[in-house]
């Protein structure tokens, strides 16, 4: 057998950087962590080529004496525990390795003044080698900068990607951390570049849409619920933007649990399901969510890097967060897109809309317009009673105006005015004009009806099996699926355990009746698995609610009168969620009338 042999404190020290600093965002992370746990009230984040070539973090925090930052650079070195309660950690960072770790693979140069100290302090550490000491002018706080990443340790250098890369990164980590804090303040710099700066003392929300898109303060929610705990009370606040403004990529998803910014299954998978009757599977939200959760109740110490945690009552949070999504969203939800397509708007123009019929073409050709004679007029009026009526004969139809009782500025969407392609109802509102895809916005009315209307009970009811159904599973997921049999039987489905590694299906959600019982309780065992709770049977409901909504819906190409346009108009107004269709499609869009004005050359 090998002997048994300590490691030399250069490789541990190598290893530790291996678990926190696996490229330079990663180290950036540990260094802006330290800076806003320091108090500091300004951070400025500076970078080179992504970090490859260097970064640096300068505070105005609270600042370190030269014997402190002698043992801030040494292994399990923190000021950030008071006691050995580790559970009840509130700072970002507290494993006491990031400065030595990363001091062990770059060149690494601390300089920190406290404050009401002359000047400052400034230790250099290459490759783990501590070399240069001695006073440094900087004001009150510390700067630290990294050099040479990986400099020495080629087989790490060759994984790390390129500069771009390593850009991309490192501002998702600043963005994060910005976000955070709206307390504090933030500038990232990339070479020459600024890339944002954000001040202190920005509430939320602005903090949100400065640095994700400044679009998202108009087309968001504000998210503010709190529910007691068994430690105490959970609290979720941020922006959820609708589901009407989405990405083909969940890259815009911030997620933040007790001020750490987190990546965590059990919380997107909680999102997803919020949003899963108001957008398409290809398409994602966009929001920034911010959990306050007893410490007690949340353990962030599963990871080197603290980016993953493990809640103690995940079903709790994860239906936490997704009854205060839908709540939220249920207040902005008549708002649709907040102006229509940009491309579409530009593809307007003054060009005819159809070409001229032949006959027409003859008889303008060449026309002199500055002296129009009485026969061209004659002949102008001719061709307009043969072909005007074609040309300007609308695809669907309205009243005549005394038919329309209601005034424009009574209602916010409007009163009809027509019908498009048998499609999209024109409406007249006080301050513009509003197009209505009819077949999608009955299709939210007709789902968001079913569930008011008793569709939860409905559901609720159970379709009992002639003959049940014995599922074979193994003897792990049927102890999950015991475990929520009462949960269950509430949803319509009654299982019941079978001998160890089967169960049995009596009866099935009267609306899922016609499903595979076996794949059911399949899906069921491994949601468990994920999450250790389920929403996956609710959102199967909910898709069933979904289908039978559309089914059930007004068709496009049905042509609509006045009355059954404005009809559905006003059951938009009251409806939850009807600015977006049940797969996150506007249902209605609005052109101002200044938008109008400038189609027309009026402004």
């Amino acid at each position: 057998m090998p002997e048994i042999r300590r490691l030399p404190e250069t490789l541990v020290n190598r290893i530790a950087a291996g678990e926190v600093v696996e490229r330079p965002a990663s180290a950036l992370k540990e260094l802006v962590e330290n800076a806003v746990d320091a108090g500091a009230s300004r951070i400025v984040v500076s970078i080179v080529e992504g970090g490859l070539g260097s970064l640096e973090v300068t505070d105005d925090g609270c600042g370190m004496s030269p014997d402190e930052m002698a043992l801030a650079l040494e292994r399990h070195a923190t000021s950030k525990l008071p006691d050995e309660a580790i559970e009840q950690v509130s700072t970002l960072g507290f494993r006491g390795e990031a400065l030595p770790s990363i001091a062990s693979v770059s060149k690494l140069t601390l300089e920190s003044r406290p404050r009401g100290a002359e000047h400052g302090h400034k230790v250099v550490v290459d490759h783990g080698s501590v070399g240069q000491r001695g006073p440094a002018a900087l004001p009150p706080g510390t700067r630290v900068r990294v050099e040479d990443l990986f400099g020495k340790i080629p087989a790490r250098r060759k994984f790390l990607r390129t500069p771009r890369s390593e850009y991309a990164a490192c501002l998702d980590v600043v963005r994060r951390l910005a976000m955070a804090r709206p307390d504090v303040g933030f500038t990232f710099e990339h070479g020459d570049r600024r890339i944002f700066s954000v001040q202190a003392g920005d509430s939320t929300e602005a903090r949100v849409a400065q640095i994700i898109a400044r679009e998202l303060a108009d087309n968001g929610v504000s998210i503010e619920l709190e529910r007691p705990s068994e430690e105490g009370v959970m609290r979720l606040t941020g922006v959820a933007g609708l589901p009407t403004y989405n990405r083909g990529v969940a890259d815009h998803q911030y997620l933040f649990v007790n001020g750490r910014p987190v990546k965590d299954r059990l919380l997107t998978g909680a999102v997803r399901g919020a949003y899963a009757d108001m957008l398409a599977r290809d398409r994602h939200a966009v929001l920034a969510l911010f959990l306050d959760i007893p410490f007690a109740d949340v353990d962030v110490n599963v990871h080197p890097a603290k980016t993953e945690v493990r809640f103690r009552d995940a079903a709790a949070v994860r239906g936490f967060i997704v009854s205060g999504l839908r709540q939220a969203l249920s207040t902005g939800d008549r708002r649709s897109a907040q102006a229509p397509d940009a491309g579409a708007m530009g593809r307007w123009q003054t060009e005819p809309l159809a070409p001229e019929p032949a006959a027409m073409r003859s008889i303008f050709a060449g026309r002199d317009w500055s002296a129009p004679s009485p026969s061209r007029v004659a002949e102008a009026r001719a061709a307009w009673q043969t072909h005007g009526e074609t040309l300007a004969a609308p695809q669907g139809r309205a009243e005549a105006a005394e038919a329309i009782p209601q005034e424009a500025e009574d209602y916010p969407l409007g009163v009809a005015r027509g019908q498009v392609a048998n499609t999209y109802i024109v409406a007249e509102a006080a301050d513009g004009l509003v197009i209505v895809d009819q077949h999608a916005a009955h299709e939210r009315i007709v789902l968001e009806r079913l569930r008011a209307a008793g569709a939860g009970d409905k559901v609720a009811a159970s379709q009992a099996l002639l003959i049940p159904d014995v599922v074979e599973m193994d003897e792990p997921a049927c102890d999950r699926l015991e475990e929520q049999i009462d949960h269950f039987a509430t949803l319509g489905l009654v299982i019941e355990r079978f001998g160890p590694s089967a169960m049995l299906v009596r009866a099935m959600p009267a609306s899922l009746k016609q499903a595979d019982s076996a794949a059911l309780l399949t899906d069921l065992a491994d949601d468990l698995a994920k999450h250790g709770s389920s929403l996956l049977l609710g959102e199967k409901i909910e898709h069933v609610l979904a289908t039978m909504a559309c089914h059930g819906s007004v068709r496009a190409g049905r042509t609509l009168n006045v009355p059954e346009m404005n009809a559905l108009l006003r059951e938009m107004e009251s409806t939850p969620r009807s600015g977006q269709c049940n797969h996150g499609r506007p249902t209605w869009v609005k052109l101002s009338m200044d938008d109008v004005e400038k189609l027309f050359g009026r402004h």
